[in-house]
């Protein structure tokens, strides 16, 4: 197996040279922070009630067990539909369980060097929503109409349309590229700025490409698991891939400013969390291990990104 698929050299180095490259990569392209779930890197179910519910063994303790459900009747199994879930940008909890694929695991699937490093960080995240986002987010709510939050989140998405086209074609994905063209220049125009999803009466749905979902259609194996402060959870190979599409975001060069920027996503990131208030409750008092489900699943969900 290759050093770069099982973090290689970069595990020989200090963990913290390596964070601290990330971070400076990620907020040079500006586009990225705060974007936890921004590249759909792990989609949950419309409610923690729509999802399977999932029995979650700490990877310490693995114990082989024994089941009569044969192959077939996994495989008839009904599925949700990705596309239609929902992209969460903020929220360090994640509740993957509906689009989590139960197949057998690799030894590479939850690499994680870094754990107690990525624990720290996991819940600082987690407390800084808990105690900071998702406080805003209820009084934001309360002034602004749920009209107007999903105006806002049509506009930045349409805005940032760029990342998507690009790497639709990096991957070779023609169709998805065409539709990422047709909806920014519909909704651009019919849809009054992006305000509207003027695409979506016409079934024109968006893609969900980012750079590090292009990096593994090239063989790029995913290296190390990462937590950052802000960022939430991804991989070495994610990592990059977040600071490649922030540089592409043209907000970055129709606002060249850091400070500006930096309150544009604020915003964004405030208005995602109030979109979205009610998704995680309760996934932590159900869940036995919640970092070790949230790096499960996470894991799974891009492996799955890769492979669609």
């Amino acid at each position: 197996m290759s050093p770069w698929a099982r973090g290689g050299w970069l595990v020989r180095r200090s963990p913290f040279a390596i964070v601290w490259l990330f971070v400076g990569l990620m907020l040079t392209g500006c586009g990225t922070f705060t974007s936890t779930l921004r590249s759909e890197d792990a989609l949950p179910p419309a409610t923690v009630s729509d999802a399977e519910p999932v029995a979650v063994t700490p990877p310490a303790a693995e114990v082989p067990t024994i089941t009569t459900t044969t192959d077939e009747e996994v495989a008839a199994l009904p599925r949700p539909n990705p596309a239609e879930a929902p992209v969460t940008p903020s929220a360090p909890i994640i509740a993957a369980q509906a689009t989590a694929d139960p197949g057998a695991q690799s030894d590479d699937d939850e690499y994680d060097p870094w754990e107690k490093f990525n624990e720290k960080m996991f819940t600082f995240n987690y407390n800084l929503d808990r105690y900071a986002l998702k406080p805003i987010a209820r009084g934001y709510r309360a002034v602004m109409p749920d009209q107007a939050q999903i105006m806002i989140d049509n506009a930045f998405s349409n805005i940032t349309w760029v990342p998507r086209f690009v790497n639709s074609l990096l991957q070779g994905k023609w169709e998805g590229a065409l539709r990422e063209v047709s909806r920014f220049v519909v909704n651009s125009t019919l849809g009054f700025g992006g305000l509207f999803d003027a695409a979506k009466t016409g079934d024109i749905k968006p893609s969900r490409e980012d750079f590090g979902q292009t990096l593994g259609v090239w063989g790029a194996g995913p290296g190390p698991y990462l937590v950052m402060p802000f960022f939430g959870p991804m991989t070495v190979r994610d990592g990059i891939g977040r600071g490649v599409d922030g540089a592409m975001n043209p907000l970055n060069y129709f606002i060249p400013f850091f400070w500006d920027q930096l309150g544009m996503k604020v915003g964004e990131t405030i208005n995602d969390r109030a979109l979205n208030y009610e998704l995680f409750q309760g996934v932590e008092e159900t869940t036995i291990d919640l970092y070790s489900s949230v790096r499960h699943f996470y894991l799974k969900r891009r492996e799955q990104m890769i492979k669609e």
